[in-house]
This record gives C-alpha cells, sequence and structure tokens, in this order.
C-alpha cells in the first residue's frame, strides 16, 4: 500500500496520512475547515521495516483501514506553570 502524507498549512507540526491515490472526500468537513488546503509532502510505501516518529506501522494501517486517513497533531506540551505549583507544594510540605 502507497501512503500519501499532507501537512497543515494552518496547524504546525499537524500532518494527514492517506492511502495513496488520496479520497479527500473520507475526511469530515469540520476536519476540513481547520485542516486547511492539504500540501503534499511526500508518498511512502507501507513495509513492515519502515518506521514512524509517533506511531508503529500497525496503528497506521488500522487507521487508514478503517477510516481512510490518519491524523497526526503536535506531542502536547507540558504545563511548566503547572509543574513548577506543584515542585513548590511538595517543597513546602
Amino acid at each position: 500500500m502507497l501512503c500519501a502524507i499532507y501537512r497543515s498549512p494552518r496547524r504546525a507540526d499537524t500532518y494527514l496520512y492517506m492511502p495513496h491515490p488520496a479520497d479527500f472526500t473520507k475526511i469530515p468537513e469540520p476536519l476540513q475547515q481547520s485542516f486547511g488546503q492539504p500540501i503534499h509532502v511526500m508518498t511512502v510505501a507501507l513495509k513492515p521495516e519502515r518506521k514512524f516518529a509517533r506511531l508503529s506501522m500497525e496503528e497506521l494501517t488500522k487507521h487508514l483501514n478503517e477510516s481512510g486517513f490518519y491524523l497526526q497533531m503536535p506531542p502536547k506540551e507540558p504545563n511548566l506553570l503547572d509543574a513548577h505549583k506543584k515542585q513548590q507544594q511538595e517543597s513546602a510540605s
């Protein structure tokens, strides 16, 4: 299977993985609106030895087969203020 990867022009580090050729009718309208006009990054062959940074080949294949796409969002940033407050509370105890 070939997988086309698109990046969002509106959201940093947000990517859409779709079977190639891409069928954008499978993307829900609210997602299309927030994602913006997809910008093609690359097309890759999905092989067992291929590695992705944030998900396994099995997870990606499952998403592509079930919903027709996979949306990769940036990882959540830790809230440094909350962590600092928690650390201060613990040291005060």
